[in-house]
């Protein structure tokens, strides 16, 4: 008895190009005779994830590859949910990750249509209407292209107002360059409790799949390197949905209670803060208060950096509810948008309103420039960390800066402690962590900085990141704009949240919960 052949696996990632330059087009490639399957057929640029690759990073190499365009000419738009399929005339197991990338025009500083040259892989390309790309003989796509393409063209999915108010969200989530996690959190669920209001049809089992989808496409492409309280509040606010959404009763009301529900959730996140400073105080009061020869504490040295609203809330309220008389902060300044400047504005302006001239109080506030982190160690109590994402290692994610400071602080002070002060929220599922892809930014950030400040050569620099990447140029010059870093594990001493102060077993059991509600929500979208 014969038995099936077995089908190689193959990941493999699957790259649409649109221009959105009035109405929607998105480029589809004619591949060639030369390539080993679907010869002749339409696609978007593919290729092979090889082993030492994330997906996002060959969908970059097969662009420059097979298109010659460069993350110069190209946003990376969207990502798509991966999918497996079975293909036994070629003999392979695919399992695609799409993307969507949008192509710059020149005022952007990309080359535009122009800057699509197509290797031997590909005899033509053209533009398409996103809606008239179908699967079937006739278009002559590769398999499962209309699927490829629905999962990072979600507007096929949605009626129009639906699908513009998630594309509202996502764009406002992706320009917003100074809130922090929480925050962008609460965004993303006002867009989503938008989207829910436009979607008017019957409440059904469809129905619940395209708002799941949504939610999906709020946490992977609003801000994905934040993204982690993004999707357990998401999480969250989906199981309570659940229940409603199966109820028998008119949809209209359904609706109602949903939106009712959203509301809920939202009011509700406003307790965590409270809970932290808590936390915080506690800790303080247990941990660092004893070791004063006589209380109250004559002073407590504290450094942090950024601008966290946590790590802002609970120094000041451990400040105002604890016998600490003298309190010196130090502030790293965190370029280039110098948000660690914004804390100790927030901060002063704070005490300046709840401690007059004759209190008994006295603040020592001190920013320091980000390559002042070994000075500004000397001597500290504690390092405060806020926290974009934690790793189910408890590895934590924190603007970039956060690792020199905790490496000076262990070396200059090592009886100093490392605290992170986050919403439990913000632990990610398995699987995120410091090789994960970096949140590249807007260079034109760093060099705003240096030309206000007039420093000398800037033009110089300039004019070679502007010919990098073209002609036959023997150079390539950039500027790296990176905002988070990771801070692994065995650096950090406490984590201290809504529900006490934690260690990083407590974090990988909080992580596995995580990726457990995780598949039940997004697992077979």
């Amino acid at each position: 008895m014969n038995s099936e052949p077995e089908l190689k696996q193959r990941s493999v990632v699957s790259s649409f190009i649109c221009s959105d330059a009035g109405e929607t087009k998105v480029a589809l490639f004619r591949r060639s005779e030369k390539v080993s399957t679907y010869q002749h057929h339409l696609a978007p640029i593919s290729g092979s994830i090889e082993s030492h690759e994330t997906p996002v990073a060959a969908a970059w190499r097969e662009l420059n590859e097979e298109t010659t365009l460069t993350p110069r000419d190209l946003d990376l738009w969207r990502q798509g949910k991966p999918y497996t399929f079975a293909d036994p005339s070629v003999g392979r197991q695919w399992t695609i990750f799409p993307f969507l990338f949008r192509l710059k025009d020149h005022r952007e500083g990309g080359r535009g249509e122009e800057g699509i040259q197509i290797d031997w892989e590909h005899k033509s390309w053209q533009w398409f209407n996103p809606d008239t790309v179908k699967d079937d003989e006739k278009f002559g796509g590769v398999p499962r292209l209309k699927e490829s393409l629905r999962r990072v063209w979600f507007e096929g999915e949605m009626n129009k107002r639906a699908s513009q108010a998630l594309r509202t969200g996502l764009a406002e989530l992706k320009a917003d360059h100074q809130s922090g996690s929480h925050e962008l959190t609460s965004i993303a669920l006002k867009a989503f409790g938008d989207v829910i209001a436009q979607m008017s049809e019957d409440i059904d089992t469809k129905w619940w799949e395209t708002a799941r989808m949504a939610a999906w496409h709020l946490w992977k492409n609003g801000r994905e390197s934040m993204g982690a309280a993004t999707l357990n509040a998401f999480l969250g606010l989906l199981a309570d949905m659940e229940e409603i959404v199966y109820e028998t009763i008119d949809s209209k009301v359904k609706l109602e209670r949903l939106l009712t529900l959203l509301d809920h959730h939202l009011d509700k996140r406003k307790q965590i803060f409270m809970h932290i400073k808590r936390s915080f105080r506690i800790y303080l009061q247990f941990n660092i208060l004893p070791t004063a020869e006589s209380p109250p504490l004559p002073s407590l040295a504290i450094l942090t950096l950024s601008s966290s609203s946590t790590v802002r809330d609970s120094i000041l309220e451990a400040f105002t509810s604890l016998p600490i008389l003298n309190l010196d902060l130090r502030i790293l300044e965190s370029r280039p948008l110098c948000e660690g400047v914004k804390m100790a504005s927030s901060i002063f302006s704070a005490f300046q309103s709840r401690f007059p001239p004759s209190s008994d109080r006295h603040l020592e506030l001190t920013v320091y420039t980000d390559a002042s982190a070994a000075l500004a160690s000397k001597d500290v109590d504690l390092v405060l960390l806020g926290a974009d994402q934690i790793s189910d290692l408890g590895a934590v994610s924190n603007k970039t800066g956060s690792l020199p400071t905790v490496l000076s602080a262990k070396h200059v002070c090592p009886g100093a402690k490392i605290l992170v002060l986050s919403e439990l929220e913000k632990v990610a599922e398995p699987g995120v962590d410091s090789n994960s892809s970096q949140e590249e930014n807007d260079p034109k950030e760093v060099l705003g900085c240096w030309v206000d400040s007039g420093t000398k050569g800037v033009n110089i620099l300039t004019d070679g990141i502007e010919a990098t990447g073209r002609g036959n140029m023997n150079y390539a010059v950039e500027v790296k704009n990176i905002y988070f870093e990771w801070v692994p594990a065995d650096l950090i001493d406490a984590y201290i949240s809504e529900e006490g102060t934690l260690d990083a077993t407590a974090i990988q059991d909080e992580a596995q919960r995580v990726k457990e509600k995780a598949e039940k929500y997004f697992g077979q979208l």
